[in-house]
Order: structure tokens, then C-alpha cells, then sequence
């Protein structure tokens, strides 16, 4: 989705969350095709896995985000249904070796992942050099390279709860121009998750050479809606199956949200 190389200057921040909140929320399916499904708690059982990998493929998720260890089991759980598997890299605290995260991505890809969303060093990030801002910039560019050479994606987690203003754009702008596929919120592991504050923020940066992922907190249809019209593209959420029973009308469907994510 990064599109930055080909866009006039002119035309970077032309984006319209409106059109692309109405569309999405048009329908069960069509707002299906924008949340990735998601399970990161660290005591997820296998079970549990297997069952949001169905459920991924019963609604049409646009991923199912599992921790790395639960790939394989993702992997072939989803086979032949056309539906990829996110995996999180350097989580939930950003403060891995940049080899580290590099190896990590190398053989989720391998595994049969797709959406690698990476958490950026915050550390270095909030020290504020520009040899800080530098190794961030390298480290999300290697993995994005590794992604993309095998056709996947990449989104780079800021943890916007630990920024402030400034930190937030220089997250974004770092992001971006180290090639990501979307910038993201929150890990939904640290003291907050996504705002609307934030996603305008993140999606005043992108406009349209990127997508912005809202994660973190989001439990409902009301939740998912704010955040789609305030600019996000994608939305991670344990809750998904329930978000989109309030859209199909069906408030007492027996779903069971599978985190705090």
C-alpha cells in the first residue's frame, strides 16, 4: 500500500476517512475485509488459535494475528482459504536487537506469514539523536526489506500511548519513510490503546501513501466506527466476531472476545 514514490507532492495527503468509514461499515462482510482478527495473549491455547483461525476464514478477516510460536498451527489451519496470517515481531516492547527482529521476520515469512507488524524501539526513539532516529529508521527498513522481498507486508507499531506530540509525528515520518505498509497505534499491552486523537494524528502524516491501523482497546462497533472515521484503514481487535454482530444487528450473539488486544 506504500505508494509514496509514485504520488505528486500534491496529492500525499488527499484521503477521505468518511468515504472509507461508509464503505467499510456498509456491511458485515465489507467491514470483515479491514480488522485483523486477533489473539496475542501470552496463556492462548491451541484450541483457541485454531477456533480464531476459523473464525478468520468464516468472515473473511483481512488477517488472523497470532503470536510467533502459533504460525505453523495458523498455517495450517488456513490452508487453502485465502485468508493470510499476521504475526507480530519484536513484541510487545520494541526493544529487541535489530538482528533480532530481522531473524525473526526471515523465518516467520518463511513459516508462511504475511503481515509482519513490527513494535518500533521506543527507547530509541524518545532518546531523540538523529543517530537514535537513524538505527530506528534502519531497523524498520530491514525488516520491511525482508517483508517485502518475500511479498509481505509490514506494520510498524509506535505504542502512541508512550509518545508525546512530537514523538508521535517523528514515529510516523520514520515510519513512513522507511517504507511501511501502515503505521500503527498500540501493542494494547502498554497503558493505553488507540484514540482518535492519535489515528487524525497518524493519518495527518500518511495521508494516502500509507495505512493506519488502530489497535488497542477497540471492543466495539462504536470503537471501530471512531476510528475508521477518524482515518484508520485497518483495525486489530480481539472482539472482531462481536463488532460484527452490533453491525449485522445481532447484539446477543454468543462471542467470546479472545484478549484484552
Amino acid at each position: 500500500m506504500n505508494t509514496s514514490q509514485s504520488l505528486p507532492i500534491a496529492e500525499v495527503n488527499i484521503y477521505d476517512p468518511s468515504t472509507f468509514a461508509t464503505n467499510a461499515l456498509s456491511s458485515p462482510t465489507a467491514l470483515a475485509a479491514v480488522i485483523d482478527h486477533t489473539l496475542l495473549k501470552p496463556e492462548a491455547t491451541r484450541a483457541q488459535v485454531i477456533r480464531l483461525c476459523h473464525e478468520a476464514a468464516e468472515h473473511r478477516f483481512a488477517c488472523a494475528m497470532v503470536n510467533p510460536a502459533w504460525v505453523p498451527i495458523a498455517v495450517e489451519t488456513l490452508a487453502g482459504t485465502g485468508v493470510p496470517i499476521g504475526v507480530v515481531v519484536g513484541f510487545p516492547l520494541g526493544a529487541s536487537l535489530a538482528a533480532s527482529k530481522a531473524d525473526e521476520t526471515k523465518r516467520l515469512l518463511k513459516l508462511g506469514a504475511h503481515d509482519i507488524d513490527m513494535v518500533l524501539n521506543i527507547g530509541f526513539l524518545k532518546s531523540g539523536s538523529k543517530e537514535d532516529y537513524e538505527a530506528v529508521r534502519q531497523e524498520i527498513r530491514c525488516v520491511v526489506e525482508i517483508a517485502h522481498g518475500c511479498g509481505g507486508i509490514v506494520k510498524v507499531i509506535l505504542e502512541t500511548c508512550l509518545l508525546n506530540f512530537e514523538e508521535k509525528l517523528r514515529a510516523s515520518e520514520i515510519a513512513l519513510a522507511a517504507g511501511a505498509d501502515f503505521i500503527k497505534t498500540s501493542t494494547g499491552f502498554s497503558a493505553g490503546g488507540a484514540t482518535v486523537d492519535d489515528i487524525s494524528l497518524m493519518r495527518g502524516v500518511a495521508g494516502q501513501r500509507a495505512g493506519v491501523k488502530a489497535s488497542g482497546g477497540i471492543r466495539s462497533l462504536a470503537d471501530a466506527s471512531a476510528m475508521l472515521h477518524a482515518g484508520a484503514s485497518r483495525i486489530g481487535a480481539s472482539a472482531s466476531v462481536k463488532i460484527l454482530a452490533e453491525l449485522a444487528g445481532n447484539t446477543t450473539a454468543a462471542v467470546v472476545a479472545a484478549g484484552s488486544y
